[in-house]
C-alpha cells in the first residue's frame, strides 16, 4: 500500500497540522481542507484512499460531506467529533462513516485507527478484484486461491498457512515493493513486529519452496534497504 493519499478536513489549523505531521511520518500523502466545501472540491479532483472529516465545519459540515461522498464512493471515512453525544447522533443518522473519534484525541490512537481502516479497505479491495479469481498463474507457478494450494509445473508444493498468506499478499500486487512492517501488518495482522526476523524467515522458507535457485530468486526479490517484491507477469485466464 504505497502512495496512500489522505484528505483531512477540519476548520482548526492546529488539528489539521497535527494530523498531517504524524500521518506524513507514516509515509502517507496528505491534503488539507479548511471547510467542507473545499474538501468536496478536492475530492472531485483527486483519488483518495481515506478521508478524515471534522463534524462541525463552515460552508458544508462533516455530515453533509460524508453523505455526498457516500453517494459516489466507498472510500473509508473517519469522523472527528467534539463529544460522545455527537457520535450517538452520527450513528443514528446512518451517514456511512467507517469510524468516529472524539476530541481531544490521542494522535497515536488516530494513526493506529487510520492504519486499521486502510488495512480493511485494502483487504476489501482484494476481495472485490484479485480474490474473485479462483487461481492465478505466473509461468509454471499456479496459486489456487480457493483451496489454498500451490503447484509448480503441475506438482503440488506444501505451504504453511502463513507462507501461503505471505505469497498471496505479495502476488496481489506484482512489482509492488513492501517493507517488512507492511508485510507483517497485512499478513500477521499487527502493526508491531515482535521479532524482526519473522518476515525474513518466512521469505527464506518460501523461496526454498518456489525458487529454482533460492540464492538468486526470480519471483520473490529483495529490494535492498526497503523490502521485498514479487516479480512476474500474470498469465491471462
Amino acid at each position: 500500500m504505497e502512495n496512500i493519499q489522505i484528505l483531512i478536513a477540519d476548520d482548526e489549523k492546529e488539528i489539521r497540522d497535527l494530523l498531517k505531521k504524524y500521518l506524513e511520518r507514516e509515509q502517507y500523502q496528505i491534503d488539507l481542507a479548511k471547510d467542507g466545501e473545499e474538501a468536496f472540491q478536492l475530492f472531485d479532483r483527486k483519488q483518495y484512499h481515506l478521508v478524515i472529516l471534522d463534524l462541525m465545519m463552515p460552508k458544508l459540515d462533516g455530515i453533509e460531506v460524508c453523505r455526498r461522498l457516500r453517494a459516489k464512493t466507498n472510500v473509508p471515512i473517519m469522523m472527528l467529533t467534539a463529544k460522545d453525544q455527537e457520535i450517538d447522533k452520527l450513528l443514528g443518522l446512518g451517514i456511512g462513516a467507517d469510524d468516529y473519534i472524539t476530541k481531544p484525541f490521542s494522535i497515536h490512537e488516530v494513526v493506529a485507527r487510520v492504519k486499521a481502516l486502510l488495512r480493511r479497505s485494502f483487504i476489501r479491495e482484494m476481495d472485490n478484484s484479485f480474490l474473485e479469481k479462483s487461481s492465478i498463474t505466473f509461468k509454471d507457478l499456479t496459486i489456487n486461491l480457493k483451496n489454498y494450494t500451490l503447484t509448480i509445473a503441475g506438482k503440488e508444493i506444501p505451504l504453511t498457512a502463513k507462507e501461503f498468506e505471505l505469497l498471496k499478499f505479495l502476488v496481489s500486487q506484482p512489482e509492488q515493493v513492501f517493507t517488512k512492517t507492511q508485510l507483517f501488518r497485512n499478513v500477521w495482522g499487527s502493526d508491531y513486529i515482535e521479532d524482526d526476523n519473522t518476515v525474513m524467515v518466512h521469505i527464506r522458507k518460501l523461496r526454498k519452496k518456489i525458487e529454482i535457485d533460492p540464492s538468486n530468486p526470480k519471483f520473490i526479490q529483495t529490494v535492498w534497504g526497503i523490502g521485498y517484491k514479487f516479480v512476474g507477469e500474470m498469465d491471462e485466464e
